[in-house]
């Protein structure tokens, strides 16, 4: 008598099994609905270009997450990942941390324009124009005066220096830049 109750159980233990041994498996579906598997042969994207995208997109938090899986992967951090956390850092309010890792950024040998600039942009937002004019200076001589933004970020601190009650509700934007050609826009404070 107890042979009889498992049988039904057997019998749809082996039919599951051989259906999942079959080609595709249980869930394969005729119409392809499922996602492809991973190709792991193929190299994966660099971690500081996904965390440019990030940025642009304006997933903050997720680029500190790339950015940091970069410096792991490339065995430490340089100038674009130092930025590209100041960046993301500036992104999500915390000026005080943007400057910090912008300044170890525009310290490094490998800095260029656009580093100068982000740190000349948070410093702006900190009200510190006077600074940020000789920071932009910088960007706009390493740049040697191509960069459109750096341009118009250097003569917006020239204007606000000028006249610290400059608001011109036009031109009250301040420009990131990305090394690469994307760029960011960070709006002023008044």
């Amino acid at each position: 008598m107890k042979t009889n109750r498992w049988r039904p159980m057997l019998a749809a233990t082996l039919t599951i099994g051989l259906a999942a041994c079959s080609s595709g498996g249980i869930s394969a579906s005729k119409d392809g609905v499922f996602a492809p598997g991973v190709d792991q042969r193929k190299e994966a994207v660099d971690g500081v270009d996904v965390g440019h995208r990030l940025l642009e997109a304006g997933e903050f938090e997720l680029a500190l997450r790339s950015f940091s899986r970069a410096a792991l992967a490339n065995g430490g951090v340089n100038a674009e990942i130092l930025a590209g956390f100041g960046t993301a850092n500036l992104g999500l309010g915390r000026l005080g941390e943007a400057e910090r890792l912008l300044r170890r950024a525009s310290l490094r040998d490998d800095a260029y324009a656009e580093i100068w600039n982000n740190l000349g942009v948070v410093l702006m937002e900190q009200g510190e124009t006077f600074e940020a004019v000789q920071v932009f200076r910088k960007a706009f001589a390493l740049n040697n005066g191509e960069s459109a933004q750096i341009r118009d970020n250097l003569l917006l601190a020239l204007a606000k220096t000028e006249n610290p009650a400059y608001t011109d509700p036009k031109n009250n934007k301040y420009k990131l830049v990305r090394r690469g050609g994307s760029d960011y826009q960070i709006s002023a404070t008044s």
